[in-house]
């Protein structure tokens, strides 16, 4: 093949300013004043053409052509650079050229061109990326490299030395010609910027969102939702996360305040100094209203988006986003689900590792927001647990919930109020999540405990259902544990009908008192159960009878109680007991 075409190949500059890692040991070694050659560099690129003649750049956009040719080279050589391979063309009136942007496979095809074109070998040079800031200096014609291991570290052109001082007895100062219009490190962060894609240019923004406040990474940023990515940029950051990292959307709004959680979880996530952050929170005003139209080609929009978006959007800011995301990026969105706080809201508010938050109980996880921002599948939970709330002694007015996973991760969320209690235990049941308060005798008084913090008057049946629970080996929720409400004047057991079955259930426990002195609560109840399994069918059916009477009775007592009627005293029937 006498001839090669490539695109996109960026051209070094006269002197062979340095590239990728050789720009980062140049700024590291104070060579950051080497402007003009670097910009001269850093924003050429454009097409190459090797002929059997020579070589030939032309700059993208046009301007003026490099041309060398063949009888004008003195050397050749290659070296690998982060993302791809540097040609290096030296020729005789000491010029050094670079051209970046070869794959490894062209390597091999251009040393076979040049060896039967150019009659020259591609010399193989080795980039150092040990990160030592000593070794030896290398002056090759009007280039000056700095070789680290015999691998070259950086090199610079003397052609962009403005003035040379000697430093003491051993140092030698090298100044550069300086642009007054433009700091080195606009020139660095502008390359970063175009090779990286998070500034401005490449894929146009298809709706931009202004001064969004972000909880964590914290901050307020312009919101860019492109084709295939979303931006945010603000004062001291920049953030590119691509549609393929964005694992869900959650649509989350608080209670009783003007604002609404939107939250991005991404996978991998994304990183701000050493912190990663996995969950992007959103924070909406819910009232906001705008008013916006897409920016997408026709043909493209009639051929991939037609059926997933519309091209003009009025309403609501933070549903706007949401439904332009998820038409973008294919992402699915949760929503709040069955679950209401005892305040109709989508949360409770609670507390986790010091910072106050809200914790949101939905269809398939718990959500804790905004920080840290805890997302806790159920199928992760090994149990749950309510506890009593002891920071600061004992409080009547909240409690703490226990979240344990399977992986022995515990997630305790604390000083969730009282009258929350009765909705949460409802909806972790409803769930089929384990209550671990419910799977022992010490268990159920953790239950106990944490229902005495939220009602102000004991109730006796719970005291029954203490007792009734000590020998049971189920998991499930007792049917006519309540919760909810204060039972200050609430049907009891000390009508006499229940005597008997609790007269016998404390023989027993003075029984077993008796047998084993100083046996503590726990074991009592350890040591009936124990009997109650062994006990046959015909042993517990007298006991099992009773129980069922007593809860007959207690049911009717309690339906009396919660749902009066008017009666007249005279007429109403006698109680049949006597």
């Amino acid at each position: 093949m006498s001839e090669h075409s490539f695109n996109n190949i960026s051209l070094g500059g006269r002197g062979g300013t340095c590239e990728n890692f050789e720009l980062f040991f140049s700024l590291l070694f104070q060579f950051k004043n080497n402007l003009e050659t670097l910009r001269y560099k850093l924003q050429n690129s454009g097409q190459l053409k090797l002929h059997s003649g020579g070589v030939v750049w032309k700059k993208q956009g046009g301007g003026k052509a490099v041309e060398v040719d063949k009888s004008d080279l003195l050397g050749l050589t290659w070296m690998k650079v982060p993302r791809s391979n540097q040609l290096g063309i030296r020729t005789k009136d000491g010029l050094y050229y670079k051209f970046t942007g070869f794959r490894d496979q062209d390597v091999a095809s251009l040393t076979t061109f040049f060896q039967s074109n150019y009659g020259k070998t591609p010399e193989e040079k080795q980039l150092s990326i040990s990160g030592k800031n000593w070794g030896e200096v290398d002056l090759n014609g009007n280039t000056l490299t700095f070789l680290v291991g015999a691998k070259q570290a950086f090199e610079i052109s003397l052609a962009d030395v403005a003035q040379t001082q000697l430093q003491g007895k051993n140092d030698v100062m090298l100044e550069f010609h300086v642009d007054d219009t433009t700091g080195a490190n606009e020139v660095f962060r502008d390359k970063i910027v175009s090779m990286a894609d998070v500034g401005a240019g490449g894929e146009e923004g298809v709706v931009t969102f202004d001064g969004i406040a972000i909880l964590t990474p914290r901050g307020r940023y312009n919101i860019e939702l492109h084709l295939s990515f979303l931006r945010l940029q603000g004062q001291a950051n920049d953030f590119k996360i691509q549609y393929s990292s964005v694992v869900r959307v959650f649509w989350l709004p608080k209670s009783n305040q003007p604002h609404t959680f939107v939250v991005v979880t991404l996978d991998p996530p994304i990183r701000k100094g050493q912190t990663l952050y996995p969950h992007i929170v959103m924070q909406f005003e819910t009232d906001s209203v705008i008013d916006t139209t897409l920016s997408i080609k026709e043909d493209l929009y009639n051929a991939k988006y037609k059926d997933k978006l519309k091209l003009e959007h009025k309403g609501l800011a933070h549903e706007i986003f949401i439904t332009i995301l998820r038409g973008l990026s294919g992402s699915k969105v949760t929503k709040p689900g069955t679950f209401r706080s005892h305040q109709d809201g989508y949360a409770v508010k609670s507390s986790l590792k010091a910072e106050d938050g809200v914790l949101y109980p939905l269809e398939k996880s718990f959500f804790f927001l905004p920080k840290p921002p805890t997302l806790i599948l159920h199928e992760e939970i090994d149990y749950v647990e309510f506890e009593r709330h002891t920071a600061g002694g004992s409080n009547m007015h909240y409690f703490d919930l226990l979240i344990r996973l399977k992986t022995e991760q515990e997630h305790l969320f604390r000083n969730i109020q009282r009258n929350e209690y009765q909705r949460l235990f409802e909806f972790v049941n409803q769930k089929g999540l384990k209550i671990m308060n419910l799977g022992s005798a010490k268990s159920i008084d953790g239950v106990a405990s944490v229902l005495k913090d939220v009602d102000d008057a004991v109730d006796p049946h719970l005291e029954r259902i203490k007792n009734e629970a000590i020998g049971d080996d189920s998991d499930e929720e007792d049917e006519d544990f309540v919760a909810d409400k204060d039972d200050g004047g609430s049907p009891s057991d000390d009508s006499g009908e229940g005597e008997s079955d609790a007269s016998e259930s404390g023989e027993e426990k003075e029984n077993v008192k008796k047998s084993n002195p100083g046996i503590s609560f726990t074991e009592v109840g350890k040591v009936l159960g124990e009997r109650w399994n062994k006990m046959t069918a015909d042993e517990k059916s007298p006991y099992e009878a009773k129980a069922r009477a007593d809860k007959k009775r207690y049911s009717e007592e309690i339906s009396d109680y919660k749902n009066p009627q008017t009666t007249n005293v005279d007429t109403a029937d006698a109680p049949d007991n006597a």
